[in-house]
């Protein structure tokens, strides 16, 4: 499969707009609606604030703690983000089986088996065949490469790697 320029940009305008336009426009759109429509029309809050932009300064001067605050309690003093975490893990579907590529596939998950193996060779007093030597070494070779900061694969490439 070649790369999908389409999906790609998909997703990335998706993220950039919920992200980071989204994001800004509710945040204008809410400032301006509340100030024009509630405190304009009210001369007891006009005395608090004067003008739009002291509006602007005193809001964020409380409401950007008062986020943080409330974002900080949704994930660690509530059990709101665990039940989140909870749901995505559950229907993620790499959480019950290994990934189709990567590390996990081509390193972790064979050097358990090898090992698993070996402890039951150790334990029957068997000797290692020179396949098994091998495939060891070969184990070896991709952990020292992901030791060096180094792929053992093309990341972005969709094909399988024929190890």
């Amino acid at each position: 499969m070649s790369k999908s320029p389409g999906f790609r940009g998909w997703y990335y305008f998706r993220q950039g707009w919920s992200v980071y336009f989204a994001f800004i426009m509710a945040a204008i759109n809410t400032l301006t609606v509340t100030y024009f429509l509630a405190i304009e029309n009210y001369p007891i809050l006009q005395e608090v604030f004067p003008s739009f932009i002291h509006y602007i300064i005193i809001v964020g001067a409380i409401g950007v703690p008062l986020l943080i605050t409330i974002g900080y309690v949704h994930y660690k003093r509530t059990m709101a983000f665990s039940a989140e975490a909870d749901v995505i893990a559950e229907a993620h579907p790499y959480n019950y089986k290994l990934p189709p590529r990567g590390w996990n596939q081509q390193v972790n998950y064979p050097l358990y088996s090898l090992l698993t193996k070996f402890m039951l060779k150790l334990n029957n007093n068997e000797k290692l065949t020179e396949q098994e030597i091998k495939e060891i070494q070969d184990v070896q070779t991709k952990i020292n490469i992901l030791l060096d900061g180094n792929f053992i694969h093309d990341p972005r490439s969709r094909n399988k790697t024929s190890d």
